[in-house]
């Protein structure tokens, strides 16, 4: 892989970072009912949930960081895969949940596979 979509897999391995985080821990608090435009009640009603989602963002940043770090051929197969499901997600969550989600998720994931497909 370039520098340039290292940077990009890490950057969006980051970001699945600080989803865990807001999601596992912080759901409840001043901090992830701002992120999110949440209620508290519902903040609180929906704790469980949200760190059983978290912990799915963590598996997705893990992946990610795997295919940082795997020798090639491997690395590409697993970002590519791991940037895959990201989209995907991504783009459920705009549909069903925010459309915000496919501008924050969705559309890195997707322009770094584009950069993995056609790079030279």
């Amino acid at each position: 892989m370039t520098i340039a979509i290292s940077v990009l897999v890490a950057l969006i391995a980051l970001q699945h970072v600080l989803f865990l985080l807001v999601e596992m821990f912080l759901w409840n608090k001043p901090f992830g009912r701002k992120m999110f435009g949440l209620q508290e009640q519902f903040a609180n009603d929906t704790k469980a949930l949200a760190a059983n989602q978290g912990l799915y963002n963590g598996f997705l940043a893990a992946g990610l960081f795997w295919s940082l770090v795997a020798g090639s051929p491997m690395a590409t197969s697993l970002s590519v895969f791991f940037l895959g499901c990201v989209a995907v997600a991504g783009v459920f969550g705009g549909l069903t949940a925010n459309i915000r989600i496919i501008w924050v998720q969705a559309l890195p994931a997707l322009v770094t596979l584009l950069l993995i497909w056609f790079r030279p």
